[in-house]
């Protein structure tokens, strides 16, 4: 108890500045953020994330931040990041402020992983993922019992939390498995890298982010980050989940599935394409600012699809 009080004394002192920025935020301005991995070209599922996170941004007189999600270099293409950025501008989405790289932001990550680890609510796991498969796919917290703890691996978060259940803006009340829930989760991988679940907890504190909307993709995952917000005494957003654009069922469009990317010369099509799949009124085709400016007074949460996943009837729109 008297670590974990340790802890949460800690969280206070290392986000004074952001808590009292997040309450400016929260009685003036309303923060959204779009995040993208540069491992491609953006392609129509990504534009369909990027545009339903600006209408609802832009809908709220908000502010629509940009990320760049650059934490794992293998899976990195050279110039991939320069080449969404002018993506984003060709279809009118341009972002408030400066880009924030998360490569960056390493000292961050580090400085929280070390203070967890201090105050014993974070261990080393050397356990592999074969190892947990045997066990029945949930890890069960092995090496965070062992009485002399590895000093190397993994870096798995003890989770009090246990977050199973959260409200989403779309999908209403979003519940998972007691034993998802209660795992003890990677904050920091083997190979050194950064886990994408910490990152963008504290990003989004640094940031002020106000509301998630992402794909559905992403709603188990919801339920750790907010494990995170709470046990680092962080003001959680509210979430949106639009539906994710597949191919067939269970294969969403990716960069690892090789989806084509949206054309920049062109751009008035593939937004008339991502607002109907929104399920938005319709605008007029037109210069993609005045097209953006038409969708936003019109930009309905209401009308955004339930679904999980929509099955693109054709080969997505470029």
């Amino acid at each position: 108890m008297q670590g974990e009080l340790t802890l949460a004394l800690f969280v206070l002192q290392r986000f004074t500045l952001f808590t009292s920025i997040k309450e400016y935020y929260v009685d003036y301005v309303i923060h959204w953020t779009f995040c993208s991995l540069p491992s491609g070209p953006l392609h129509f599922g990504s534009l369909i994330a990027a545009l339903g996170s600006y209408l609802r941004a832009h809908s709220q007189n908000g502010q629509w931040l940009v990320r760049m999600e650059d934490l794992d270099p293998p899976r990195e293409v050279k110039g991939a990041s320069d080449d969404i950025l002018k993506t984003l501008a060709a279809y009118g989405l341009h972002w408030h402020g400066k880009v924030l790289y998360q490569s960056q932001r390493y000292q961050a990550y580090q400085d929280c992983i070390e203070q967890l680890l201090t105050h014993q609510q974070a261990y080393y796991c050397q356990c592999t993922r074969k190892m947990i498969q045997t066990t029945g796919g949930i890890y069960n917290g092995y090496c965070g019992r062992l009485a002399i703890p590895h000093q190397q691996g993994a870096i798995r978060m003890r989770n009090h939390a246990k977050i199973d259940q959260f409200i989403d803006l779309n999908h209403g009340k979003v519940t998972v498995s007691a034993s998802f829930a209660a795992e003890d989760f990677i904050i920091k991988r083997s190979d050194g890298l950064y886990a994408y679940q910490l990152a963008v907890v504290l990003d989004d504190a640094f940031q002020g982010i106000t509301e998630v909307v992402r794909g559905s993709d992403l709603l188990e995952a919801s339920c750790r980050q907010i494990s995170l917000y709470n046990m680092l005494n962080l003001p959680n957003p509210q979430w949106l989940h639009l539906p994710l654009a597949c191919e067939k069922k269970g294969l969403k469009l990716s960069k690892q599935n090789h989806a084509p990317a949206i054309d920049i010369k062109a751009p008035q099509q593939s937004l008339l394409a991502a607002l109907s799949f929104l399920n938005q009124p319709a605008v007029d085709i037109d210069d993609v600012d005045i097209m953006l400016k038409q969708a936003v007074e019109q930009f309905s949460l209401q009308r955004i699809p339930k679904q999980t996943e929509i099955i693109l009837p054709n080969c997505p729109p470029q």
